[in-house]
């Protein structure tokens, strides 16, 4: 059990249905999409060519004038974080150097540089193939064929010093910590779709323990590349009948569900110990309360079809939380749309839960933003949050005959108004066999 309670203050997303918290959560109420056809690159000699791509989002906007050339070494992924963290720490009335610098808060900060951490979960970040072309190029023979001895002799001449800066998966936390000033522990975790909920966990545990007072914490990545879309494709996970109808493509947990799509977004939360947000007269969303984790030992590609994984993830959370299966009052679920992996899921949620499972409204959000990988959970894990603080439930986009076999009450057409005390929100790593399992709660005074 926890001996610091901790609560969530602040709340930033970026994402294809907004940017913003307040955006977002407008978007979901109001049953919108921002899966399109990709813009990006040219999809078409693809199978599915759809995706969740947002829209008119740069890093300068988010950061010091100051700091503003360091965006030229950000990767998309890296852009997104940067546009969460400042979303979140504006959010939670953090005044940290950034928000300074830019003249949004007036100095000295409130709260301790040294005792604020950043969490954040990342993922398989890719090369700019654009920028590989040249090099690429310099290094073929004659004949056209690859040679890596000119690779070394000329085509890495045509990469900059600090390319590879651009996409190591740490610079997600490295860009924040710097940015807000962030002198606490700093971590990243790269376990694919359950790399945000095991970055707010770990930070959960970093301010119970007392090692920080608050922390940035969540995921981002951006899967809307050809890279991303190819490996997707090959191992088979991506639907193909949405391409002449985008809106639709994603339908998690429906009967017609086949395959997810791919998107690029993700969030991040403000963590923080109570008493230290009380002092600061802080607006808190809500509290956190049990967290666990698990792995499939079974595969580290294909889901347990029982769902044993998941089922210890959700049970240890709630007996970290203190809670029953019963004291459940809404289901955060991951729901991607493939259809053995909500299969896995359900099945997994239904032996956690006995019951309650199909009693309690639960909610998927995929079909509205797509799967982003490493930023997923924290999407997930933002919108959790605003359902405990509003008492209202989004529905879930494109879940027009849920599954019978899976179980669950899934929210569907409107918005569900409902009584929240606890609810559990969980995330699983398609590549690596993670998963996770949060727990929030109302905050009891």
């Amino acid at each position: 059990m926890s001996t610091r309670r901790v609560v969530i203050t602040g709340i930033g997303l970026a994402t294809p249905i907004g940017i913003g918290a307040e955006a977002v959560w407008k978007s979901l109420l109001e049953n919108r999409s921002g899966v399109r056809r990709i813009t990006a690159f040219d999809p078409g000699r693809f199978r599915c060519q759809v995706g969740g791509e947002i829209e008119g989002l740069s890093a300068s906007q988010y950061v010091p004038k100051a700091y503003r050339k360091s965006t030229k070494v950000m990767a998309r992924d890296i852009e997104i974080a940067v546009a969460a963290a400042y979303e979140a720490a504006r959010d939670a009335g953090l005044k940290t150097r950034c928000l300074i610098e830019r003249g949004e808060a007036e100095g000295p900060p409130n709260f301790d540089p040294t005792r604020l951490g950043v969490n954040i979960g990342a993922g398989l970040i890719c090369a700019d193939l654009t920028e590989l072309a040249g090099a690429l190029a310099a290094s073929t023979d004659e004949s056209g064929r690859f040679d890596i001895r000119r690779w070394g002799a000329e085509g890495m001449n045509n990469l900059t010093p600090l390319w590879l800066l651009k996409f190591l998966p740490n610079m997600l936390s490295c860009h924040v910590t710097i940015v807000h000033d962030a002198q606490a522990p700093s971590n990243t975790i790269t376990c694919s779709e359950a790399s945000s909920h095991l970055a707010v966990g770990e930070a959960f545990r970093t301010i119970s323990r007392g090692a920080a007072d608050i922390c940035l914490c969540g995921g981002a990545e951006s899967k809307l590349n050809p890279m991303g879309l190819m490996r997707q494709q090959l191992l088979g996970r991506l639907t193909t009948s949405g391409n002449d109808r985008p809106e639709v493509a994603c339908r998690p947990f429906d009967v017609s569900r086949d395959g997810t799509v791919i998107g690029e977004g993700g969030g991040l939360l403000v963590l923080e110990d109570l008493e230290h947000a009380r002092a600061r007269g802080a607006s808190i969303y809500c509290e956190v309360t049990g967290f666990a984790a698990s792995c499939n030992a079974r595969s580290w590609h294909e889901p347990d079809p029982q769902g044993r994984p998941m089922t210890l993830a959700v049970r240890k959370a709630l007996a970290d939380a203190g809670l029953r299966p019963d004291d459940v009052d809404l289901i955060m679920t991951f729901g991607t749309g493939i259809p053995e992996q909500d299969a896995s899921e359900a099945a997994g949620l239904r032996a956690a839960l006995g019951d309650r499972a199909g009693q309690v409204p639960a909610l998927a959000i995929k079909g509205a933003v797509g799967n982003s990988g490493a930023g997923s959970g924290a999407i997930d894990l933002c919108i959790a949050a605003m359902c405990l603080r509003y008492q209202r439930i989004p529905p879930s986009r494109n879940v027009t005959r849920p599954d019978p076999a899976c179980g669950l009450d899934l929210v569907t057409g409107r918005p569900r108004e409902a009584g929240i005390d606890a609810l559990v929100s969980v995330a699983y790593a398609l590549n690596g066999g993670q998963n996770a399992a949060l727990v929030f709660q109302r905050l009891e005074v």
